[in-house]
Protein backbone atom coordinates (compact mmCIF):
# COMPACT_ATOMS: atom_id res chain seq x y z
CA UNK A 1 0.00 0.00 0.00
CA UNK A 2 1.34 3.42 -0.91
CA UNK A 3 2.20 5.60 2.10
CA UNK A 4 0.63 9.04 2.21
CA UNK A 5 2.65 12.04 1.13
CA UNK A 6 2.83 13.16 4.76
CA UNK A 7 4.11 9.76 5.88
CA UNK A 8 6.69 9.67 3.10
CA UNK A 9 8.09 13.12 4.01
CA UNK A 10 8.44 12.07 7.65
CA UNK A 11 10.03 8.73 6.70
CA UNK A 12 12.64 10.45 4.57
CA UNK A 13 13.47 13.00 7.27
CA UNK A 14 14.08 10.16 9.76
CA UNK A 15 16.40 8.07 7.55
CA UNK A 16 19.69 9.80 8.32
CA UNK A 17 19.17 13.23 9.85
CA UNK A 18 22.84 14.24 9.67
CA UNK A 19 23.20 13.42 5.95
CA UNK A 20 23.40 16.13 3.31
CA UNK A 21 20.01 17.13 1.90
CA UNK A 22 20.13 20.58 0.22
CA UNK A 23 23.05 22.32 -1.48
CA UNK A 24 22.87 26.02 -2.26
CA UNK A 25 25.76 28.07 -3.61
CA UNK A 26 28.25 25.46 -2.41
CA UNK A 27 26.83 25.12 1.14
CA UNK A 28 25.12 21.92 2.30
CA UNK A 29 22.24 21.64 4.77
CA UNK A 30 21.23 18.36 6.40
CA UNK A 31 17.88 16.63 6.69
CA UNK A 32 17.96 17.66 10.37
CA UNK A 33 18.38 21.29 9.31
CA UNK A 34 15.25 20.90 7.21
CA UNK A 35 13.34 19.30 10.09
CA UNK A 36 14.39 22.13 12.44
CA UNK A 37 13.17 24.76 9.97
CA UNK A 38 9.92 22.88 9.50
CA UNK A 39 9.43 22.77 13.27
CA UNK A 40 10.03 26.52 13.53
CA UNK A 41 7.45 27.16 10.83
CA UNK A 42 4.93 24.85 12.47
CA UNK A 43 5.33 26.66 15.79
CA UNK A 44 4.63 29.99 14.09
CA UNK A 45 1.59 28.63 12.23
CA UNK A 46 0.12 27.09 15.37
CA UNK A 47 0.58 30.34 17.31
CA UNK A 48 -1.26 32.12 14.50
CA UNK A 49 -4.14 29.68 14.89
CA UNK A 50 -3.79 27.91 11.54
CA UNK A 51 -5.34 24.45 11.38
CA UNK A 52 -5.38 21.71 8.75
CA UNK A 53 -6.66 23.08 5.45
CA UNK A 54 -5.85 26.71 6.21
CA UNK A 55 -4.17 28.56 3.36
CA UNK A 56 -0.59 29.82 3.78
CA UNK A 57 0.78 32.35 1.30
CA UNK A 58 4.42 31.84 0.32
CA UNK A 59 6.69 33.91 -1.92
CA UNK A 60 8.64 30.99 -3.35
CA UNK A 61 12.23 31.41 -4.46
CA UNK A 62 14.74 28.66 -5.20
CA UNK A 63 16.38 28.73 -1.77
CA UNK A 64 16.76 26.08 0.97
CA UNK A 65 14.41 27.63 3.55
CA UNK A 66 11.74 27.84 0.87
CA UNK A 67 11.98 24.09 0.19
CA UNK A 68 11.60 23.43 3.93
CA UNK A 69 8.57 25.73 4.02
CA UNK A 70 6.95 23.92 1.10
CA UNK A 71 7.57 20.57 2.81
CA UNK A 72 6.04 21.68 6.12
CA UNK A 73 2.91 23.22 4.62
CA UNK A 74 2.28 19.97 2.73
CA UNK A 75 3.29 17.74 5.67
CA UNK A 76 0.83 19.56 7.96
CA UNK A 77 -1.89 19.19 5.31
CA UNK A 78 -2.38 22.88 4.98
CA UNK A 79 -2.70 24.56 1.59
CA UNK A 80 0.12 26.59 0.04
CA UNK A 81 -0.87 29.64 -2.02
CA UNK A 82 2.03 30.40 -4.32
CA UNK A 83 2.95 34.07 -4.77
CA UNK A 84 5.33 35.03 -7.54
CA UNK A 85 8.24 37.03 -6.06
CA UNK A 86 9.51 37.99 -9.52
CA UNK A 87 6.70 40.51 -9.94
CA UNK A 88 7.05 44.13 -8.96
CA UNK A 89 6.57 44.84 -5.22
CA UNK A 90 3.29 46.55 -6.12
CA UNK A 91 2.00 43.39 -7.83
CA UNK A 92 3.11 41.21 -4.91
CA UNK A 93 1.31 43.53 -2.51
CA UNK A 94 -1.79 43.33 -4.68
CA UNK A 95 -1.67 39.51 -4.51
CA UNK A 96 -1.37 39.61 -0.72
CA UNK A 97 -4.40 41.86 -0.43
CA UNK A 98 -6.46 39.78 -2.86
CA UNK A 99 -5.63 36.49 -1.15
CA UNK A 100 -6.42 37.92 2.32
CA UNK A 101 -4.57 35.25 4.31
CA UNK A 102 -3.80 34.81 7.98
CA UNK A 103 -0.11 34.15 7.30
CA UNK A 104 2.26 35.11 4.47
CA UNK A 105 5.81 33.74 4.38
CA UNK A 106 8.43 35.87 2.61
CA UNK A 107 12.16 35.83 2.07
CA UNK A 108 14.21 38.48 3.87
CA UNK A 109 15.10 39.96 0.48
CA UNK A 110 11.41 40.47 -0.32
CA UNK A 111 10.65 42.07 3.03
CA UNK A 112 12.83 45.08 2.25
CA UNK A 113 9.87 46.34 0.23
CA UNK A 114 7.55 48.49 2.32
CA UNK A 115 4.66 47.65 -0.01
CA UNK A 116 4.57 44.09 1.38
CA UNK A 117 4.37 45.29 4.97
CA UNK A 118 1.59 47.71 4.07
CA UNK A 119 -0.37 44.95 2.34
CA UNK A 120 0.05 42.65 5.33
CA UNK A 121 -1.14 45.39 7.66
CA UNK A 122 -4.17 46.04 5.45
CA UNK A 123 -5.01 42.32 5.39
CA UNK A 124 -4.26 41.72 9.05
CA UNK A 125 -1.76 39.05 8.00
CA UNK A 126 1.06 37.69 10.13
CA UNK A 127 4.36 37.98 8.22
CA UNK A 128 6.95 35.23 8.57
CA UNK A 129 10.51 35.71 7.34
CA UNK A 130 12.62 33.01 5.70
CA UNK A 131 16.35 33.41 5.25
CA UNK A 132 19.40 31.23 4.84
CA UNK A 133 22.80 31.86 6.42
CA UNK A 134 24.50 29.09 8.37
CA UNK A 135 21.05 27.77 9.20
CA UNK A 136 17.57 27.70 7.68
CA UNK A 137 15.68 30.39 9.58
CA UNK A 138 11.94 30.99 9.74
CA UNK A 139 10.69 33.60 12.22
CA UNK A 140 7.71 35.90 12.72
CA UNK A 141 8.25 39.57 11.81
CA UNK A 142 5.15 41.17 13.30
CA UNK A 143 4.98 38.63 16.12
CA UNK A 144 3.45 41.14 18.50
CA UNK A 145 0.06 40.40 17.03
CA UNK A 146 -1.86 37.45 15.74
CA UNK A 147 -3.86 37.73 12.51
CA UNK A 148 -6.43 40.46 13.12
CA UNK A 149 -8.75 40.78 10.14
CA UNK A 150 -12.02 39.05 9.39
CA UNK A 151 -13.27 37.14 6.38
CA UNK A 152 -9.93 35.52 5.64
CA UNK A 153 -9.60 33.17 2.71
CA UNK A 154 -11.66 30.07 3.55
CA UNK A 155 -9.86 26.85 4.45
CA UNK A 156 -9.29 24.36 1.61
CA UNK A 157 -8.95 21.04 3.47
CA UNK A 158 -8.54 18.88 0.36
CA UNK A 159 -6.29 21.24 -1.58
CA UNK A 160 -2.49 20.98 -1.52
CA UNK A 161 -1.68 24.00 -3.67
CA UNK A 162 -3.58 27.11 -4.68
CA UNK A 163 -1.44 27.27 -7.76
CA UNK A 164 -0.66 30.07 -10.15
CA UNK A 165 -0.85 29.12 -13.80
CA UNK A 166 2.17 30.17 -15.83
CA UNK A 167 0.76 33.47 -17.10
CA UNK A 168 2.05 32.76 -20.60
CA UNK A 169 -1.03 33.97 -22.48
CA UNK A 170 -2.62 36.28 -19.90
CA UNK A 171 -2.60 37.27 -16.25
CA UNK A 172 -1.78 34.26 -14.07
CA UNK A 173 -4.87 32.56 -12.63
CA UNK A 174 -5.21 30.37 -9.55
CA UNK A 175 -6.45 26.81 -9.59
CA UNK A 176 -6.95 24.38 -6.71
CA UNK A 177 -4.65 21.35 -6.98
CA UNK A 178 -6.05 18.56 -4.75
CA UNK A 179 -3.85 16.62 -2.34
CA UNK A 180 -5.00 13.40 -3.98
CA UNK A 181 -3.91 14.55 -7.44
CA UNK A 182 -0.55 15.89 -6.33
CA UNK A 183 0.18 12.78 -4.25
CA UNK A 184 -0.82 10.42 -7.04
CA UNK A 185 1.24 12.35 -9.55
CA UNK A 186 4.29 12.12 -7.28
CA UNK A 187 3.87 8.59 -5.91
CA UNK A 188 0.98 6.66 -7.35
CA UNK A 189 2.13 6.01 -10.91
CA UNK A 190 5.68 4.96 -11.85
CA UNK A 191 7.42 7.79 -13.64
CA UNK A 192 8.72 7.61 -17.15
CA UNK A 193 12.27 7.79 -15.93
CA UNK A 194 12.61 5.51 -12.91
CA UNK A 195 11.45 2.08 -11.92
CA UNK A 196 8.57 1.34 -9.56
CA UNK A 197 11.05 -0.27 -7.19
CA UNK A 198 13.12 2.90 -7.02
CA UNK A 199 10.05 4.95 -6.09
CA UNK A 200 9.02 2.47 -3.38
CA UNK A 201 12.42 1.85 -1.81
CA UNK A 202 13.17 4.17 1.09
CA UNK A 203 16.90 4.77 1.14
CA UNK A 204 19.02 7.84 0.79
CA UNK A 205 20.28 8.33 -2.75
CA UNK A 206 23.87 9.36 -3.36
CA UNK A 207 23.41 11.29 -6.61
CA UNK A 208 21.56 14.58 -6.11
CA UNK A 209 18.81 16.05 -8.20
CA UNK A 210 19.49 19.49 -9.67
CA UNK A 211 16.63 21.97 -9.26
CA UNK A 212 16.66 24.51 -12.09
CA UNK A 213 12.94 25.22 -12.51
CA UNK A 214 11.39 27.91 -10.23
CA UNK A 215 9.62 26.56 -7.16
CA UNK A 216 6.80 29.01 -7.79
CA UNK A 217 6.04 27.05 -10.99
CA UNK A 218 4.37 23.62 -10.83
CA UNK A 219 7.37 22.08 -12.60
CA UNK A 220 9.81 23.25 -9.94
CA UNK A 221 7.52 22.36 -7.06
CA UNK A 222 6.96 18.89 -8.52
CA UNK A 223 10.69 18.36 -9.14
CA UNK A 224 11.62 19.36 -5.59
CA UNK A 225 8.98 17.16 -3.95
CA UNK A 226 9.74 14.23 -6.26
CA UNK A 227 13.37 14.37 -5.08
CA UNK A 228 12.26 14.56 -1.44
CA UNK A 229 9.99 11.50 -1.61
CA UNK A 230 12.81 9.56 -3.29
CA UNK A 231 15.16 10.61 -0.45
CA UNK A 232 17.40 12.28 -2.99
CA UNK A 233 19.54 15.33 -2.08
CA UNK A 234 18.86 18.48 -4.10
CA UNK A 235 21.32 20.96 -5.55
CA UNK A 236 19.35 24.19 -5.78
CA UNK A 237 20.04 26.70 -8.54
CA UNK A 238 18.45 30.00 -7.59
CA UNK A 239 17.99 30.70 -11.27
CA UNK A 240 19.34 29.05 -14.37
CA UNK A 241 22.75 30.14 -15.57
CA UNK A 242 25.23 28.32 -17.75
CA UNK A 243 27.95 28.77 -15.12
CA UNK A 244 25.81 27.25 -12.35
CA UNK A 245 24.63 24.28 -14.38
CA UNK A 246 28.23 23.57 -15.42
CA UNK A 247 29.28 23.65 -11.76
CA UNK A 248 26.52 21.25 -10.79
CA UNK A 249 27.26 18.83 -13.63
CA UNK A 250 31.01 18.74 -13.06
CA UNK A 251 30.77 18.52 -9.26
CA UNK A 252 27.88 16.10 -8.79
CA UNK A 253 27.63 14.14 -12.04
CA UNK A 254 23.82 13.74 -12.13
CA UNK A 255 22.34 11.29 -14.62
CA UNK A 256 19.15 13.25 -15.33
CA UNK A 257 18.29 16.94 -15.21
CA UNK A 258 15.35 19.03 -16.39
CA UNK A 259 15.89 22.09 -18.57
CA UNK A 260 13.54 24.17 -20.74
CA UNK A 261 14.41 24.69 -24.42
CA UNK A 262 15.69 28.21 -23.68
CA UNK A 263 18.32 26.78 -21.33
CA UNK A 264 19.37 24.22 -23.96
CA UNK A 265 19.89 27.07 -26.41
CA UNK A 266 21.99 28.96 -23.86
CA UNK A 267 24.23 25.92 -23.32
CA UNK A 268 24.77 25.61 -27.05
CA UNK A 269 25.44 29.31 -27.48
CA UNK A 270 28.02 29.18 -24.68
CA UNK A 271 29.76 26.28 -26.44
CA UNK A 272 29.90 24.23 -23.24
CA UNK A 273 32.33 21.31 -23.79
CA UNK A 274 30.59 18.01 -24.51
CA UNK A 275 32.75 16.35 -21.84
CA UNK A 276 30.91 18.29 -19.12
CA UNK A 277 27.57 16.70 -20.11
CA UNK A 278 28.97 13.19 -20.42
CA UNK A 279 27.49 12.18 -17.05
CA UNK A 280 23.93 12.64 -18.35
CA UNK A 281 21.78 9.83 -19.65
CA UNK A 282 19.06 12.26 -20.68
CA UNK A 283 17.64 15.72 -20.18
CA UNK A 284 13.93 16.11 -19.55
CA UNK A 285 12.52 19.16 -21.24
CA UNK A 286 9.14 20.82 -21.62
CA UNK A 287 7.20 23.95 -20.59
CA UNK A 288 7.71 25.39 -24.09
CA UNK A 289 7.94 23.95 -27.63
CA UNK A 290 11.19 22.13 -28.45
CA UNK A 291 12.08 23.04 -32.05
CA UNK A 292 13.30 19.95 -33.96
CA UNK A 293 16.26 21.96 -35.24
CA UNK A 294 17.33 22.72 -31.66
CA UNK A 295 16.94 19.07 -30.68
CA UNK A 296 19.03 17.94 -33.66
CA UNK A 297 21.78 20.47 -32.93
CA UNK A 298 21.90 19.67 -29.20
CA UNK A 299 21.82 15.89 -29.54
CA UNK A 300 24.36 15.89 -32.36
CA UNK A 301 26.82 17.88 -30.26
CA UNK A 302 26.30 16.37 -26.81
CA UNK A 303 25.00 12.86 -27.53
CA UNK A 304 22.44 13.30 -24.74
CA UNK A 305 18.82 12.32 -25.32
CA UNK A 306 16.28 15.13 -24.97
CA UNK A 307 13.03 13.76 -23.53
CA UNK A 308 10.25 16.21 -24.27
CA UNK A 309 6.99 16.14 -22.32
CA UNK A 310 3.56 17.71 -22.21
CA UNK A 311 1.58 18.68 -19.13
CA UNK A 312 -0.21 21.50 -17.39
CA UNK A 313 -0.74 22.86 -13.93
CA UNK A 314 -4.29 21.47 -14.03
CA UNK A 315 -2.93 17.92 -14.46
CA UNK A 316 -0.42 18.18 -11.59
CA UNK A 317 2.43 17.49 -13.97
CA UNK A 318 3.12 15.72 -17.25
CA UNK A 319 0.51 13.54 -18.97
CA UNK A 320 2.63 12.63 -22.01
CA UNK A 321 6.34 12.31 -22.61
CA UNK A 322 9.29 10.43 -24.01
CA UNK A 323 11.10 7.57 -22.31
CA UNK A 324 14.71 6.71 -23.02
CA UNK A 325 13.47 3.50 -24.65
CA UNK A 326 11.08 5.39 -26.92
CA UNK A 327 13.86 7.80 -27.81
CA UNK A 328 16.17 4.99 -28.91
CA UNK A 329 13.48 3.57 -31.19
CA UNK A 330 11.67 6.61 -32.56
CA UNK A 331 13.71 9.79 -31.98
CA UNK A 332 14.40 10.52 -35.64
CA UNK A 333 11.04 9.36 -37.04
CA UNK A 334 8.95 11.29 -34.48
CA UNK A 335 10.83 14.59 -34.28
CA UNK A 336 8.58 17.33 -32.92
CA UNK A 337 6.43 14.96 -30.85
CA UNK A 338 6.04 15.37 -27.09
CA UNK A 339 5.83 11.60 -26.71
CA UNK A 340 3.22 9.03 -25.72
CA UNK A 341 0.49 9.25 -23.10
CA UNK A 342 1.76 8.24 -19.68
CA UNK A 343 0.35 5.23 -17.79
CA UNK A 344 -3.10 6.02 -16.45
CA UNK A 345 -3.66 8.72 -19.08
CA UNK A 346 -5.75 8.72 -22.26
CA UNK A 347 -5.60 11.40 -24.95
CA UNK A 348 -7.74 12.26 -27.96
CA UNK A 349 -8.26 15.08 -30.44
CA UNK A 350 -11.74 16.51 -31.08
CA UNK A 351 -13.46 19.07 -33.25
CA UNK A 352 -13.66 22.29 -31.21
CA UNK A 353 -17.24 23.07 -32.25
CA UNK A 354 -18.90 19.64 -32.36
CA UNK A 355 -16.80 17.61 -29.94
CA UNK A 356 -16.50 14.88 -32.60
CA UNK A 357 -13.45 12.66 -32.06
CA UNK A 358 -11.08 13.17 -34.97
CA UNK A 359 -9.05 10.44 -36.71
CA UNK A 360 -5.27 10.05 -36.44
CA UNK A 361 -3.09 12.70 -38.10
CA UNK A 362 -5.81 15.36 -37.84
CA UNK A 363 -5.39 18.64 -35.96
CA UNK A 364 -8.01 19.44 -33.33
CA UNK A 365 -8.38 20.36 -29.68
CA UNK A 366 -6.66 18.01 -27.23
CA UNK A 367 -8.67 16.29 -24.51
CA UNK A 368 -7.20 14.25 -21.63
CA UNK A 369 -8.37 11.71 -19.07
CA UNK A 370 -5.79 11.36 -16.30
CA UNK A 371 -5.87 9.45 -13.02
CA UNK A 372 -3.70 12.25 -11.63
CA UNK A 373 -6.72 14.54 -11.36
CA UNK A 374 -9.03 11.84 -10.04
CA UNK A 375 -11.61 12.10 -12.80
CA UNK A 376 -12.83 9.68 -15.46
CA UNK A 377 -14.22 12.55 -17.51
CA UNK A 378 -12.45 14.01 -20.53
CA UNK A 379 -10.82 17.36 -19.73
CA UNK A 380 -10.58 19.76 -22.67
CA UNK A 381 -7.34 21.71 -22.96
CA UNK A 382 -6.72 24.89 -24.91
CA UNK A 383 -4.07 23.18 -27.04
CA UNK A 384 -4.32 22.25 -30.68
CA UNK A 385 -2.84 18.81 -31.21
CA UNK A 386 -2.42 15.88 -33.53
CA UNK A 387 -1.96 12.20 -32.66
CA UNK A 388 -0.29 9.96 -35.22
CA UNK A 389 -1.01 6.30 -36.02
CA UNK A 390 1.43 5.14 -33.34
CA UNK A 391 -0.08 7.31 -30.60
CA UNK A 392 2.63 9.99 -30.56
CA UNK A 393 1.31 13.41 -29.60
CA UNK A 394 2.20 16.60 -31.45
CA UNK A 395 1.23 20.02 -30.06
CA UNK A 396 0.33 22.36 -32.91
CA UNK A 397 -0.41 25.54 -30.98
CA UNK A 398 -3.10 26.90 -28.69
CA UNK A 399 -6.73 27.08 -29.72
CA UNK A 400 -7.13 30.29 -27.75
CA UNK A 401 -4.14 31.83 -29.55
CA UNK A 402 -5.81 31.71 -32.95
CA UNK A 403 -6.06 35.17 -34.52
CA UNK A 404 -9.15 35.85 -36.66
CA UNK A 405 -8.21 38.63 -39.09
CA UNK A 406 -11.21 39.72 -41.12
CA UNK A 407 -12.58 36.18 -41.06
CA UNK A 408 -9.23 34.52 -41.84
CA UNK A 409 -7.76 32.25 -39.16
CA UNK A 410 -4.05 32.63 -38.32
CA UNK A 411 -2.15 30.20 -36.09
CA UNK A 412 0.73 32.18 -34.52
CA UNK A 413 3.07 29.19 -34.46
CA UNK A 414 2.97 29.03 -38.27
CA UNK A 415 4.23 32.61 -38.47
CA UNK A 416 6.78 32.12 -35.67
CA UNK A 417 8.38 29.20 -37.54
CA UNK A 418 8.93 31.36 -40.61
CA UNK A 419 10.27 34.28 -38.58
CA UNK A 420 12.77 32.01 -36.83
CA UNK A 421 13.97 30.70 -40.18
CA UNK A 422 15.30 34.21 -40.95
CA UNK A 423 19.08 34.29 -40.59
CA UNK A 424 19.08 37.24 -38.19
CA UNK A 425 16.19 36.24 -35.90
CA UNK A 426 16.77 34.09 -32.81
CA UNK A 427 13.35 34.21 -31.10
CA UNK A 428 9.93 35.39 -32.22
CA UNK A 429 6.49 35.74 -30.69
CA UNK A 430 3.28 36.48 -32.60
CA UNK A 431 0.08 37.65 -30.88
CA UNK A 432 -3.22 39.18 -31.90
CA UNK A 433 -4.37 42.66 -30.89
CA UNK A 434 -7.79 44.29 -31.41
CA UNK A 435 -8.50 46.14 -34.66
CA UNK A 436 -11.68 48.13 -35.32
CA UNK A 437 -11.92 47.15 -38.99
CA UNK A 438 -10.66 43.54 -39.02
CA UNK A 439 -11.44 42.41 -35.48
CA UNK A 440 -7.85 41.30 -34.83
CA UNK A 441 -4.48 41.76 -36.48
CA UNK A 442 -1.23 39.84 -35.88
CA UNK A 443 1.85 41.61 -34.49
CA UNK A 444 5.28 40.21 -33.73
CA UNK A 445 8.19 40.75 -31.38
CA UNK A 446 11.58 39.47 -32.47
CA UNK A 447 14.93 39.01 -30.73
CA UNK A 448 18.05 39.02 -32.88
CA UNK A 449 20.91 36.56 -32.76
CA UNK A 450 23.88 37.52 -30.59
CA UNK A 451 26.15 39.88 -32.48
CA UNK A 452 23.41 41.08 -34.86
CA UNK A 453 22.90 44.79 -34.18
CA UNK A 454 20.30 45.82 -36.75
CA UNK A 455 17.67 44.44 -39.07
CA UNK A 456 15.58 45.94 -41.86
CA UNK A 457 11.95 45.34 -40.86
CA UNK A 458 10.71 46.05 -44.38
CA UNK A 459 13.01 43.27 -45.58
CA UNK A 460 11.59 40.99 -42.88
CA UNK A 461 8.05 41.66 -44.12
CA UNK A 462 9.13 40.95 -47.70
CA UNK A 463 10.70 37.71 -46.45
CA UNK A 464 7.43 36.76 -44.71
CA UNK A 465 5.32 37.58 -47.76
CA UNK A 466 7.44 35.18 -49.81
CA UNK A 467 6.58 32.31 -47.49
CA UNK A 468 3.12 33.13 -46.06
CA UNK A 469 -0.23 34.32 -47.31
CA UNK A 470 -0.67 38.07 -47.03
CA UNK A 471 -3.15 37.98 -44.14
CA UNK A 472 -0.65 36.02 -42.03
CA UNK A 473 2.03 38.72 -42.21
CA UNK A 474 2.20 40.77 -38.97
CA UNK A 475 1.01 44.35 -39.28
CA UNK A 476 3.71 45.53 -36.90
CA UNK A 477 7.06 44.09 -35.81
CA UNK A 478 9.12 45.24 -32.85
CA UNK A 479 12.71 44.30 -32.06
CA UNK A 480 13.31 43.55 -28.36
CA UNK A 481 16.64 43.10 -26.64
CA UNK A 482 15.32 40.12 -24.66
CA UNK A 483 11.99 38.37 -24.94
CA UNK A 484 9.82 38.88 -21.82
CA UNK A 485 9.53 35.55 -20.05
CA UNK A 486 7.59 33.86 -17.28
CA UNK A 487 9.42 32.33 -14.27
CA UNK A 488 9.49 29.00 -16.15
CA UNK A 489 11.34 30.75 -19.02
CA UNK A 490 8.42 30.59 -21.46
CA UNK A 491 7.96 33.64 -23.65
CA UNK A 492 5.19 35.72 -22.07
CA UNK A 493 2.67 36.35 -24.83
CA UNK A 494 0.74 38.55 -22.44
CA UNK A 495 3.76 40.83 -21.98
CA UNK A 496 4.45 40.85 -25.72
CA UNK A 497 0.85 41.88 -26.40
CA UNK A 498 1.23 44.76 -23.98
CA UNK A 499 4.16 46.06 -26.04
CA UNK A 500 1.64 46.88 -28.77
CA UNK A 501 -1.30 48.07 -26.71
CA UNK A 502 -1.99 51.50 -25.29
CA UNK A 503 -2.05 51.60 -21.48
CA UNK A 504 -5.82 52.15 -21.55
CA UNK A 505 -6.48 48.90 -23.39
CA UNK A 506 -4.14 46.59 -21.48
CA UNK A 507 -5.46 43.66 -19.48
Amino acid sequence: MQPSLIDRINQVLALSPSSEALEFQGQWFSWQDIRDAMSSLEECLEKAGLSEGDVVGVLLRNRPAHVATLMQVLASRRCIATINPFQSPEKVAQDIRQLNLKVVVCDRDDLVHTELHAAANDSGSLLLEMHTDQHLNITAINADRAPTAKDYHPALPNTAILMLTSGTTGPAKRIELPYSSFTLSLMGTPGHYSSHAEIEEIRLKSTPAVLTTPLVHIGGMFAAMAAVIQARPIVILEKFSVAEIRRALVTYQPKLISLPPTALRMILDADVPASELRCLLAIRTGSAPLPPSLQDEFEDKYRVALLDSYGATEFAGAVAGWTIGDHKKFAKQKRGSVGLAQPGTKIRVVNAETGEVLPANTVGVLEVVSTQIGSKEWTRTTDLAEIDDDGFLYIRGRADDAIIRGGFKILPDDVVKVLRSHSKIKYACVVGIPDERLGQIPVAAIQLHHGVTEIDLNEVKTFLKSKLTSYQVPSDIKVVEDMPRTPSMKISKHAVKNLFLDDATRD
